[in-house]
């Protein structure tokens, strides 16, 4: 009996270790003593690492979730950690910075010429946030390249096309001071070469043959009174031989045929018009037999011994363009022959059809083989700047409002900076007049991705600012880490409905 006790009293300790047992290794749900608790500091990190959100096309728009853009309807993009200055240290506000345009820069806080507020510029922080850092597989494949500020000497050349034309003092009008007809004409075409006093037409004229009808007989009663004893009337006579000439002479009667008709005592029925140049006949309107009025252009000569170039200038070369600067002249029916000639005249206007001055150039031409009205190249030497501070063209950007250029500052930082520029050369360099010094680096390509990343950087840094940034220099940010700038949203919403 008492054995029978003992192995019941055994069975019922074991039941009781094995039913603790296993009550003990079965906790309730979310008691897990032995997990560490999140700490109140824990805690606070990820809510500084909590990831927001921007949109490309409006940098101020900032969300805490993904989205669309409230303006654009854009897909927002993940905002990088730090984009919005969390490491910027607190440093005196030296300069002010537009967000849109980094070559902007004042003394004193305002706004930009398009109306957006200046960001504060930093000793630490070299170009007021916008300068950027990018890693060197990220600038590889950026294609980002660099070339450093170098002193050379540019040379200008104006490239033009041009036309040829006559010499305007070299072109000679023939006419006729009295009304008639044409008896005879000499000059049977256009393009005919012509000669000095060659005789080019015949004119009949009733006036004419009055005019000599008048001069034959003041000529006989002026030898009639030189045996008169009264001196008064022999003066009167020759006043009226004298006056009859004079008539024919305004008639462009030449003393030679003045003379023949003198000797002869007979008059002409018709006058010759004699070439007044040598040269080409370059109009031709006259026909034989028409009728002629008093005045009226007959005939055009013309010498293209001498000929001119008008070369087209635009309105930004005219600066570069001088008297007396060498030209040289390409035409195509003379394939690899430089003609050269000298600037001699500059027209003070502008042509409305193409906004361009006229650059006259003259060309001796003593084979007569340069046309009027032909087609040229026109390349002039403007001139050429020696040990002038020049980059390549590609690396300047052209806002509207100035030209920016990004000096690489090595470790993978980009500064955009504000330059002015000179004259632009052959090779494609282009002078620098202030805002680099030599020896530094300049980006050559993939500027443009560096300007849209310089712009976006700063914009978000200004929205995500301290709240008196700028109203009190040397502010330095909160311990909690940045957050959007008071009215941003506000600001994003103005404009969703400026947009609608």
């Amino acid at each position: 009996m008492k054995l029978l006790k003992a192995v019941l009293l055994i069975v019922a300790l074991v039941a009781a270790l094995g039913g603790g047992y296993l009550l003990g290794i079965r906790s309730p749900a979310g008691h897990d003593h032995g997990s560490p608790q999140l700490g109140s500091g824990t805690r606070q990190e990820a809510e500084e690492q909590k990831q927001q959100y921007t949109c490309g096309m409006h940098p101020f728009v900032i969300q805490d979730e993904p989205g669309l853009c409230p303006i654009c309807g854009m897909a927002l993009t993940p905002l990088k950690p730090g984009a919005g200055g969390s490491q910027q240290q607190a440093a005196a506000v030296t300069k002010w910075r537009s967000p849109m345009d980094p070559g902007y820069v004042r003394d004193a806080p305002g706004k930009d010429y398009m109306g957006h507020d200046l960001v504060p510029v930093t000793d630490g922080s070299g170009s007021g946030g916008g300068e950027i850092t990018i890693d060197p597989v990220t600038a590889q494949n950026m294609g980002v390249r660099t070339e450093p500020v170098v002193r050379r000497k540019l040379v200008k050349t104006i490239r033009t096309v041009g036309m040829l034309t006559y010499e305007e003092g070299r072109q000679f009008s023939v006419n006729s001071k009295i009304d008639g007809w044409i008896e005879k004409l000499h000059v049977n075409q256009e393009g005919q070469m012509v000669k000095k006093g060659q005789p080019l037409m015949e004119i009949y004229s009733p006036e004419l043959v009055a005019a000599q009808q008048e001069f034959l007989l003041a000529l006989e009663n002026s030898r009639r009174q030189l045996s008169n004893p009264v001196t008064e009337v022999v003066q009167s006579s020759e006043r009226l031989l004298e006056a009859a000439r004079t008539r024919l002479k305004y008639w462009d009667i030449s003393p030679g045929q003045i003379n023949a008709i003198e000797r002869s005592g007979q008059i002409t029925k018709t006058m010759t018009l004699y070439s007044p140049h040598t040269g080409v006949v370059s109009m031709k309107k006259a026909l034989q037999g028409m009728r002629i009025m008093a005045g009226e252009e007959l005939l055009q000569v013309s010498d293209i011994s001498t000929i001119w170039v008008n070369a087209d200038i635009f309105e930004y070369e005219l600066p570069w363009v001088k008297v007396g600067q060498t030209a040289r002249v390409e035409l195509p029916f003379a394939a690899g022959r430089v003609f050269e000639g000298k600037i001699t005249y500059i027209y003070p206007y502008l042509k409305n059809e193409t906004r361009t001055a006229g650059a006259r150039i003259e060309l001796v031409n003593p084979g007569l083989e340069l046309k009027p009205d032909m087609y040229a190249t026109v390349n002039i030497d403007a001139g050429a700047v020696d040990e002038a501070l020049a980059v390549p063209v590609n690396a300047v950007l052209n806002s509207g409002k100035g030209q920016t250029v990004f000096v690489a500052r090595g470790d993978g930082r980009y500064e955009p900076r504000q330059v002015k520029t000179g004259v632009v050369d052959d090779s494609g360099y282009v002078q620098i007049v202030s805002g680099l010094s030599e020896g530094e680096s300049v980006v050559v390509s993939a500027q443009f991705m560096l300007d849209s990343e310089s712009t976006l950087r700063e914009a978000v840094q200004k929205m995500m600012a301290p709240a008196g940034a700028g109203e009190k220099a040397g502010a330095a940010p909160e311990q909690g880490g940045p957050a959007a700038a008071p009215g941003a949203k506000d600001k994003a919403g103005d404009l969703e409905d400026l947009f609608k």
